[in-house]
């Protein structure tokens, strides 16, 4: 027993004393650089990423719903299924090196747009297929009375249906958010200097894995714990405003 608390004991002085403590996060400004660094660069490409998403899924949701609702855009209702097909079936990360290095060849392409692309179009499929559920949850009793106010197809969805769609995926748009989030740790692959990335340079620098990638999934855990609470929040009145 003595023997196995004198290993442990040799083991956190070696991985986490104040020496290591000082060699990972203030030499060289370590934290700040590659940790608070990286988790803006991660926070801005989610950010960025979810924005194209939106808009993506909202056009595909749209137009596959139409589809379904009426038969019509047969075209294009082809064409958003390959893109889902394709995107849902491939790995992000193969999407993001596709686009990295068989897209944006160039030197000069912006990591950065790169990656709020690569990650944009992936979370576009997904928000689509959440928008396309929250169009065709709607009853139809709301089509009919939006076709006895006078309104044709088009402004039945913009002004009845699309309203209540939204506020039903809410919940679902914040949790993809929160997935993708995650998921941008794999920028590192093209050299992006997410909070992953960030973690990582220190390790290779300092040879100790434990502080700076546990410091990692502590500020991962910490910024999705934050942001479930927020849509935990959003559900709550979301659910008041059902009730009144």
């Amino acid at each position: 027993m003595t023997e196995w608390l004198e290993g442990v004991a040799a083991w956190w002085g070696q991985y986490f004393s104040p020496e290591q403590f000082n060699l990972n996060f203030i030499a060289d400004d370590r934290f700040v650089k590659y940790i608070l660094g990286g988790l803006k660069t991660t926070i801005t490409i989610t950010l960025f990423s979810v924005l194209l998403g939106i808009v993506l899924g909202f056009i595909v949701g749209t137009v596959r719903s139409t589809y379904e609702k009426t038969g019509k855009l047969k075209i294009l209702n082809g064409l958003c299924r390959v893109y889902l097909s394709v995107i849902r079936g491939t790995p992000v990360l193969v999407q993001l090196m596709i686009m990295y290095y068989c897209i944006f060849v160039s030197p000069d392409a912006s990591k950065m747009m790169t990656a709020v692309l690569a990650f944009g179009i992936n979370s576009g499929a997904y928000v689509a297929e959440i928008f396309r559920s929250g169009i065709m949850s709607i009853d139809n009793g709301q089509f009919e009375a939006g076709r006895s106010l006078g309104f044709n197809y088009r402004q039945t969805i913009f002004f009845i249906i699309l309203p209540q769609a939204i506020k039903n995926v809410l919940p679902a748009l914040c949790n993809e958010f929160i997935a993708l989030l995650k998921e941008t740790s794999v920028s590192g692959f093209i050299a992006i200097n997410e909070l992953t990335k960030g973690g990582d340079i220190i390790r290779s620098r300092t040879y100790n894995p434990y502080l700076p990638l546990f410091t990692v999934a502590v500020f991962y855990w910490i910024t999705v714990t934050v942001l479930t609470a927020l849509v935990g929040r959003l559900e709550k009145n979301l659910r008041k405003n059902d009730m009144r």
